[in-house]
């Protein structure tokens, strides 16, 4: 059974396996970080995020440090699908921002009714907002 986990990530919980949503490729082991299995593609953060005012005249420009920031992206080794990006020291090694615990999703899922396409939640409308003259 496939479990779509975001938009670029879904897990085969039947062989335990990260796979590319949008090339159904297997990418590794569900227990393992995803992007051990993903092309890297460290950038400068000053190609993503320009200086705004004049690097010449100032020592701050908006812009990120180099020394300080990178910029990760990470890919699909088989269809370059972009699945992740995050902002790390330079040398860090890549977050652990998704670790599931597979047998309680197989537990959950036992029962369920695999899914074709994620589900979505409807559509949010915002209620209503008044602001009063004067406080009113």
């Amino acid at each position: 059974m496939h479990i779509f986990i975001t938009d670029a990530l879904v897990i085969d919980l039947d062989k335990e396996v990260w796979q590319c949503r949008g090339c159904e490729a297997e990418l590794g082991s569900a227990r393992e970080n995803y992007k051990s299995f993903l092309r890297v593609r460290p950038r400068d953060p000053q190609d993503i995020h320009a200086p705004i005012i004049d690097k010449n005249r100032y020592e701050f420009t908006f812009a990120p440090d180099p020394e300080w920031t990178r910029i990760v992206e990470y890919y699909c080794p088989h269809c370059a699908r972009q699945m992740e990006v995050e902002y790390l020291p330079p040398g860090h090694p890549p977050a652990y921002d998704i670790e599931l615990d597979i047998d309680a999703l197989k537990a959950q899922w036992a029962d369920r009714e695999a899914l074709a396409e994620p589900a979505i939640g409807p559509a949010f409308v915002p209620p209503q907002h008044h602001h009063r003259k004067g406080g009113e």
